[in-house]
C-alpha cells in the first residue's frame, strides 16, 4: 500500500542544508494502523508530507497504492490526494465561516458533485463521527474534540483508502483525545482504511498495530503493539 525506498529529504535554509530524512525505507501494509514517533526534528511530519504528496523527496521513491506519487505532476498529484488520501491535522484546518455540514461538503462540491449529493454524503459522515446534531454549527461553536471529529468526517469525504493524521490529539484533553483515537481505530478496523499517524504521545501510539520510531531522519526501531 505504502512504500518508501531509500528516501532522502534535504531542505535548504540560507547557506545551510537541513537533512529531514536520511535514506529511510519503510513498508506500510494495506489496512495497517502505523504510529510514527520521534523527537522534534526527527522527520515525522516530513515523512507524512511525502506519503501524502504534499512534498517531494530529494532522492528515493515514494509509492502509494502502487503508484510513484513522488514523480506525479502537480495536477495528477492533486487529484490523487483528493480521492485516495484523507488528511487530519493538529489544528483542524476548518473554514470558520462554514457550518459543519458545509465544511464536509466543500471538497465534494469542488470535485464537481451536486449540492444534493454532497449534502447527503456530508450528513452521513457527520452521523458516522457522532456529530449529526451539530451539522449547522460553526466551528467556533464546537469543542476541540468535536472540531477534530469534524475534520475526520471531511477527510473521509471520498472514502479514501489511506488516512494520514498529524498529531490529531495534540490540541485535545485526554478524554477528547481518547475519543478521537477510538474513532480512528474504528475507521481502520471497519473500513480497512490504512492509517498513518504521527504523534508524540506514547499512549496515542498504542492504538496502532505498529510503532515506528524515528531519529535523525532514520528508523531507530519498530515495535508491534
Amino acid at each position: 500500500m505504502i512504500r518508501l525506498i531509500n528516501v532522502h529529504k534535504i531542505y535548504q535554509q540560507g547557506r545551510n542544508k537541513i537533512t529531514a530524512l536520511a535514506g529511510l525505507s519503510l513498508d506500510i501494509q494495506k489496512g495497517e494502523f502505523a504510529a510514527v514517533m520521534g523527537p522534534s526534528g526527527s522527520g515525522k511530519s516530513t515523512l507524512l508530507h511525502l506519503i501524502g504528496g504534499l512534498d517531494r523527496p530529494t532522492e528515493g521513491q515514494v509509492l502509494v497504492d502502487g503508484r510513484i506519487i513522488s514523480q506525479m505532476v502537480d495536477d495528477e498529484a492533486t487529484l490523487f490526494r483528493r480521492t485516495r488520501i484523507g488528511f487530519v491535522f493538529q489544528f483542524f484546518n476548518l473554514l470558520p465561516t462554514l457550518a459543519a455540514v458545509e465544511n464536509v461538503m466543500l471538497p465534494l462540491i469542488l470535485d464537481g458533485r451536486s449540492s444534493s449529493e454532497s449534502n447527503l454524503r456530508a450528513k452521513t459522515l457527520l452521523e458516522r463521527v457522532g456529530l449529526e446534531g451539530r451539522r449547522d454549527h460553526l466551528p467556533e461553536e464546537l469543542s476541540g474534540g468535536e472540531m477534530q471529529r469534524l475534520a475526520i468526517a471531511r477527510a473521509l469525504a471520498f472514502n479514501p483508502p489511506i488516512l494520514l493524521a498529524d498529531e490529531p490529539t495534540g490540541n485535545l484533553d485526554s478524554k477528547n483525545g481518547a475519543a478521537v483515537l477510538e474513532l480512528l481505530r474504528q475507521i481502520n478496523t471497519e473500513q480497512r482504511c490504512t492509517v498513518v499517524m504521527v504523534t508524540h504521545n506514547q499512549e496515542a501510539a498504542g492504538y496502532g498495530d505498529r510503532i515506528v520510531h524515528l531519529r535523525d531522519g532514520m528508523i531507530e526501531e519498530e515495535n508491534p503493539r
